[in-house]
């Protein structure tokens, strides 16, 4: 899915599939929970903040174009990931969503996690082995796309 039409260096996250996944699972989790009538505004809040800080902080970790930094967000993003879950988990256990509901919002947040999980083991592997390059190695053509009614 294209999310922008725009494209440069910094968004180069928005190739990664776990930040892809992730907006999914925020898609899922808004469109499960926004007609729920006994959902209270904090809970409902606090579960969309949890999944969308998930993709949100791979971003800012990619952005921050420092292994350490980016390492870091990536396990606040794991942090949120634990803490979406507990909230779903809650809403199963208190029969505010389905099991079948649930469900599909596990299957795609485990797929989400271990994206996460495999995404930070390469890059603390890469730390270890002092094998990070920070360069982008991508012709300039994958970047810089912009709209042709702007050019």
């Amino acid at each position: 899915m294209e999310y922008t039409k725009r494209y440069n260096l910094n968004r180069g996250y928005m190739k990664l599939e776990v930040w892809q996944e992730g907006i999914q699972l925020f898609q899922l989790i808004n469109k499960t929970i926004k007609d729920i009538p006994r959902l209270d505004f904090k809970l409902k809040a606090q579960i969309l903040d949890a999944a969308q800080s998930i993709s949100s902080n791979i971003a800012e970790g990619y952005c921050r174009r420092s292994l350490n930094e980016y390492l870091y967000y990536l396990n606040v993003a794991l942090g949120s990931s634990g803490e979406f879950l507990t909230r779903s988990i809650g809403l199963k256990v208190t029969e505010l969503i389905s099991s079948n509901i649930f469900e599909e919002i596990d299957k795609l947040h485990y797929s989400v996690e271990n994206k996460l999980l495999a995404l930070i083991k390469a890059l603390e592997s890469k730390r270890s082995e002092g094998t990070w390059d920070q360069q982008i190695h991508e012709p300039n053509e994958d970047y810089y796309k912009i709209p042709n009614d702007e050019l």
